[in-house]
């Protein structure tokens, strides 16, 4: 059994905690540490020249790619000459997708799930629209906003190319089972295609190890910067074609993927990202997230057993606490008689950082019919975060339960000059 982190010790390690607010915000994207935000700066500060050169500061940046292809290939279960980066992993994901149309046929199948954020369903959307492909939406389960696997299994068939899946769900935290659905896209002859950018902050994103065939994630919600990482496997992106400038080089073979110069900056504060991750393990990175998990399933019980037993709220995602290993502690809820939004507004005054809205889980917001109100209020907890914020979310929840129906929807007004 791992032991579970002590997140007051860690907190001074993150500049932006030392702000008087409880960062829930972090299925958003999360703060860094001081080692990130240094490596960034000292990437910078050192001299920063693109990559190709026979000069120092050149042949230091080719050592920093290669150091950051080492780092995401360890973190993703991949080789390093699998590893491409972009500026997100949106941006990555619709460049990705339309090289999978150029080797598709007209009818050809793409599955998509009302799970998803709508990064790994839109670009299937565009490509389909482009390239006559059909895209077949997996359900969910209503009780705890759950994929319907079944259903998904369904509609596979021979005409399946893709199964682009979450492996946890950026609004309602449910983890996905993503071996058994790897193995029936595998089955199919499809590919299993996972985003892993909720995930990755919670579970190591080990793409051999979850038998999926593509991975993305981006750094900046595992501690990191802003970038796009995507995982491919090797005999894929050796053969997909790909939008390069005819000077661009074809090796390694992920890199052809990758479209003018990139932000070396950021390859810096991912490495540290990683490094830190790693350090938590004791240098070992299975180690660091089974702390982290321990951690995490603390803060995850104690939200479970007291947020939803607030007058007026509704929790959405899985409800049991004996149930923590099936999610990530990542909590979407309403508050009768107030708008999300309104709710957001109310907890922020209280120094209660949340989201509120659809945080681009479209379909997964239609699905439970909350896109026409508003969407959900979503608090998120990460490694750093304490129980002492979990008081102060569900102490501020119910301020906000107990106002009259109505009253927390109204706008702030400014008070009146003196």
């Amino acid at each position: 059994m791992a032991q579970p982190l002590d997140p007051d010790a860690l907190r001074p390690l993150f500049p932006a905690l030392a702000r008087d607010a409880a960062f829930l915000d972090g299925p958003g994207g999360s703060q860094a540490p001081e080692v990130v935000i240094e490596a960034i700066a000292g990437h910078l500060r050192n001299g920063t020249a693109n990559d190709g050169g026979v000069f120092a500061t050149s042949r230091d940046t080719i050592a920093l790619i290669e150091e950051a292809r080492r780092s995401c290939a360890e973190l993703t279960g991949s080789a390093p000459e699998e590893i491409a980066f972009g500026a997100n992993m949106t941006t990555l994901n619709f460049q990705l997708a339309h090289a999978v149309a150029r080797a598709s046929e007209p009818g050809d199948e793409i599955v998509v799930t009302d799970l998803d954020h709508d990064a790994n369903v839109a670009p299937w959307l565009r490509v389909a629209e482009d390239h006559g492909l059909v895209v077949k939406h997996a359900p969910l389960r209503a009780a705890g906003a759950t994929l319907d696997v079944d259903a998904l299994a369904g509609l596979l068939n021979d005409r399946t190319r893709v199964v682009a899946f979450t492996l946890a769900s950026n609004a309602v935290g449910s983890i996905t089972d993503a071996r058994r659905i790897a193995g029936l896209a595998h089955d199919a002859g499809a590919l299993a295609w996972a985003d892993a950018v909720h995930y990755a902050p919670h579970r190591r994103p080990d793409r051999a190890a979850l038998g999926v065939d593509v991975l993305l994630c981006s750094p900046y919600k595992f501690f990191g910067p802003h970038l796009g990482i995507a995982a491919i496997r090797r005999d894929l992106a050796e053969t997909w074609s790909a939008d390069r400038v005819r000077p661009a080089s074809e090796y390694p073979p992920a890199h052809r993927f990758e479209t003018g110069t990139p932000s070396f900056e950021a390859m810096a504060g991912t490495v540290a990202a990683i490094e830190d991750l790693r350090g938590l393990g004791d240098g070992d990175l299975d180690a660091a997230y089974e702390r982290i998990r321990a951690h995490e399933e603390t803060l995850t019980r104690a939200v479970l057993d007291r947020l939803p037993a607030i007058d007026g709220v509704t929790l959405y995602g899985i409800p049991e606490p004996e149930r923590v290993a099936d999610r990530t502690p990542t909590f979407c809820f309403t508050v009768a008689g107030s708008t999300p939004d309104a709710v957001a507004e109310a907890l922020a005054a209280e120094g209660v950082y949340v989201w509120s809205g659809n945080y681009y889980a479209l379909a997964l917001m239609e699905s439970l019919g909350l896109e026409e109100h508003g969407g959900a209020v979503r608090a998120g907890f990460l490694h750093y975060n304490t129980m002492a914020e979990v008081d102060r979310l569900v102490a501020a929840v119910e301020q906000v339960a107990a106002l009259e129906p109505g009253r927390a929807a109204e706008p702030p007004r400014d008070e009146a000059p003196a």
